[in-house]
C-alpha cells in the first residue's frame, strides 16, 4: 500500500468510528436501560432521567428521522424484550416515519405492534403524501392517550420532512416548496425550521400539545449544532412556555419565518406565494391566551443520547489508536457558507504541514451551499466542501505541503450527501493528479455545483450505505512528511 493509500485508508476508519460511536445501537447499549421496571436514559444533564414504567397502564413509541427506525430497534432490545418479562401484562404499541431504505422486513417484524413506516424513498429528505399519513397515525394514538400512559418519542436529524401536518391554508406543495427552495438560497437548518414551525401542526410543540399522556419522554440523536431542542426535527415536544400563550407563540413563530424569508430574498418567490399568505395571516391572530389543555399537567423530559461532538471525540480515539496526534473542533453553531468553511480547512492542512507535532485535523459541523439560479449539478454539500478545499490548495501551492502527503475527507455521517448515492468526498494525491490528467478546472464544477461529477472523474466519492445515524458531518485532514 502506497503511503497515499494508507493515509485515504486511515482517513476513512477515523470518519467511520465517528459515525460507528453514535449510531444508535451503540448510544442505547450505553446510555438507556431498564432497572427492574425503570427505565433510565442518560444524557448530557448531571442526572438520568427515570420512569417508573410498573404504574403505566401503556407504553406508545413514536417518532421519525433518519435514525428512528435503528432507535426503535434499539429500545426494543435494551428495554421492550426485557420488559415483556417484568411486566407482561403492560400494553406496548406505535408508529415510526422513518425512510423506506431505513429498516428491513426483518426489522418491521421484530418490533411488532409497534409500526415502522416508509415515509420517503431513498434520497429525497422533503415531505411526502406517505409522510403526511404516518403522522396523522401519529398524533391520534398520542391524542387517545390518558394520564396513566407513558410516550416514548424517538428523534432524530431529517425528522422535520418525515413530520408532515400542514397547519390549516397549508398544502403538501407548499411545504415542499419551502424544503427546496430554503436549501436553494442557502439557508441551514435554523433557517428552514423557522419557517416550518408555523406551517405545522405537529412542529413548534405540536405533538406534545396534542399528547394526553401522563409522561412524555424525548430521546434525541442531534443534528443541530449546539442541540436546540426547538430546532432539532423542528421542535415537536417542546412546548415552551410549558403553559403558554399558544396564540401569542403563533404570531412570534410566523414573524420570525417571514423574517427569515426577506433574509433569504424569498419573500416574493411565486411558489411561496400561499406560505407567505399564510404566515402574514397567522400575526394578525388575536394575542389573547390559549392556555395548552394539560389537566393535570404533563411531565415532558427530553434526553440528548449523541450529537455531533460525540461522534468528533471518538473520530480522535481512533486517530490516536492508528498512530495519529490530532487536534479536533465540533462546531456549537452554524458554520455559514461552504467556501468560508473550506478556507478555514485549507488553513489547518497547511497548519499541520508546517510543524511537526501535529499530523490530524478533525472537525465537526454542517456549511450551507447556496445553488446557483440557473440549477445545479449532482452533489452535497460535503462534496462542495471537499471540491472547494481541492481549489483553495491549487490556488495556494504552499511550498509546505509539496514535500508531504495529505488527505482530506468530508462525510455526512447518515451515509447521505444530497440527492446523490455518496455520503461525501475524498482529496488526496491521486485526486489532484486525476484532475490534472483530465485537465478538470474545479472551479467550474464548484460554480454549477457539480461536485459529484467532479470527484466520480477522478475516483473521489465516499460512498456508504445508509449508517442508520444523523449527527451532521466529520472531516478528517492528514498529513505526513514524503520519505526520501
Amino acid at each position: 500500500m502506497t503511503p497515499t493509500e494508507q493515509l485515504r485508508n486511515d482517513a476513512i476508519h477515523i470518519w467511520r468510528e465517528g459515525v460507528d460511536a453514535v449510531t444508535p445501537a451503540r448510544l442505547f447499549r450505553d446510555k438507556v436501560q431498564l432497572d427492574g421496571t425503570r427505565l433510565v436514559a442518560e444524557g448530557s444533564g448531571p442526572e438520568p432521567t427515570v420512569i417508573d414504567l410498573a404504574s403505566v397502564r401503556r407504553l406508545v413509541v413514536v417518532g421519525a428521522g433518519k435514525a428512528a427506525a435503528a432507535m426503535a430497534i434499539a429500545l426494543r432490545q435494551m428495554v421492550l424484550i426485557p420488559l415483556a418479562t417484568t411486566l407482561p401484562a403492560l400494553e406496548i404499541e406505535g408508529w415510526i416515519n422513518a425512510p423506506e431504505d431505513a429498516f428491513s422486513l426483518e426489522d418491521a417484524t421484530a418490533l411488532g405492534s409497534i409500526h415502522l413506516h416508509a415515509a420517503r424513498p431513498p434520497g429525497i429528505n422533503s415531505p411526502t403524501e406517505a409522510a403526511m399519513l404516518g403522522t396523522q397515525r401519529i398524533l391520534e394514538l398520542v391524542g387517545n392517550c390518558d394520564q396513566r400512559d407513558c410516550v416514548i418519542c424517538l428523534l432524530s436529524g431529517g425528522g422535520s420532512a418525515l413530520l408532515v401536518a400542514p397547519a390549516p391554508g397549508v398544502t403538501l406543495v407548499d411545504k415542499q416548496a419551502v424544503a427546496r427552495q430554503v436549501a436553494a438560497a442557502g439557508g441551514n437548518i435554523e433557517q428552514l425550521n423557522a419557517v416550518r414551525r408555523p406551517l405545522s401542526r405537529v412542529k413548534g410543540g405540536g405533538l406534545a400539545r396534542a399528547c394526553r399522556a401522563g409522561r412524555l419522554l424525548t430521546l434525541i440523536l442531534s443534528d443541530v449544532l449546539g442541540d436546540a431542542l426547538d430546532t432539532i426535527a423542528s421542535g415537536p415536544t417542546m412546548v415552551t412556555p410549558p403553559t403558554g400563550k399558544t396564540a401569542a407563540i403563533t404570531q412570534e413563530n410566523a414573524s420570525h419565518a417571514l423574517s427569515v424569508l426577506d433574509e433569504l430574498r424569498l419573500s416574493s418567490s411565486p411558489s411561496l406565494e400561499g406560505v407567505v399568505r399564510v404566515l402574514q395571516q397567522q400575526t394578525q391572530v388575536p394575542t389573547h391566551s390559549t392556555p395548552c389543555q394539560h389537566n393535570p399537567p404533563m411531565r415532558v423530559d427530553h434526553v440528548i443520547l449523541g450529537n455531533n461532538a460525540d461522534a468528533v471525540d471518538a473520530a480522535g480515539v481512533k486517530a490516536v489508536e492508528l498512530g495519529y496526534r490530532y487536534v479536533m473542533q465540533s462546531s456549537g453553531r452554524v458554520e455559514g457558507d461552504v467556501l468560508q468553511v473550506a478556507r478555514s480547512a485549507a488553513d489547518a492542512i497547511e497548519q499541520l504541514a508546517s510543524q511537526d507535532q501535529i499530523d490530524c485535523w478533525i472537525s465537526g459541523g454542517e456549511p450551507t451551499v447556496t445553488l446557483p439560479p440557473q440549477g445545479a449539478g449532482r452533489g452535497g454539500r460535503n462534496q462542495q466542501l471537499a471540491l472547494a478545499v481541492l481549489q483553495e490548495m491549487q490556488l495556494r501551492k504552499p511550498q509546505a505541503i509539496s514535500s508531504h502527503d495529505v488527505v482530506f475527507l468530508s462525510g455526512g455521517t447518515d451515509g447521505e450527501d444530497g440527492p446523490t448515492d455518496a455520503a461525501g468526498a475524498i482529496v488526496d494525491a491521486n485526486v489532484i493528479a486525476r484532475t490534472a490528467e483530465l485537465h478538470l478546472d474545479p472551479n467550474d464544477y464548484l460554480e454549477r455545483a457539480d461536485a459529484y461529477s467532479f470527484f466520480e472523474k477522478v475516483d473521489g466519492l465516499l460512498c456508504t450505505d445508509p449508517t442508520g445515524t444523523n449527527v451532521c458531518d466529520i472531516r478528517v485532514a492528514l498529513c505526513r512528511a514524503k520519505q526520501g
